[in-house]
């Protein structure tokens, strides 16, 4: 995840692989390493020079792959989610049934608020022919 970073931050601020490795005194095949994450935890010296060259502090770096692992969590529970689903034997089918009754729920939500607005008249309209 670091790689990652580390390469969007480095097209964005249009440095080559060589010139940032260069300015940050590293080698260009460790860059190289750490971009493709097959170096996944490079020093904190290393991320230090790197930070400094890219303008930006160590803890963007870090916080940048915070979010991306907190994204992978969330994908990592959604997929326990789905096997949970399996395991108890609700199907796809099944799934798409769920989802018409959640989306109910929404719909009667979303009328229970409309109709408790206090500025809404809770009377019904009047049938056609009706005097209002």
């Amino acid at each position: 995840m670091i790689g990652k970073n580390i390469q969007q931050l480095r097209a964005k601020s249009g440095i080559t692989l060589s010139e940032l490795a260069e300015r940050a005194g590293i080698s260009k095949s460790y860059l190289s390493s750490i971009e493709r994450n097959l170096k996944q935890n490079p020093s904190i010296q290393v991320m230090e020079k790197i930070a400094v060259v890219l303008k930006v502090d160590l803890k963007t770096l870090l916080k940048m792959d915070m979010n991306a692992e907190k994204k992978q969590q969330l994908e990592r529970e959604w997929l326990d989610f789905v096997d949970e689903l399996k395991r108890s034997g609700i199907d796809k089918q099944q799934v798409n049934e769920y989802k018409i009754l959640i989306e109910f729920i929404k719909w009667h939500n979303e009328q229970a608020l409309y109709e408790g607005s206090p500025s809404e008249n809770k009377e019904a309209p009047p049938a056609d022919g009706e005097a209002p």
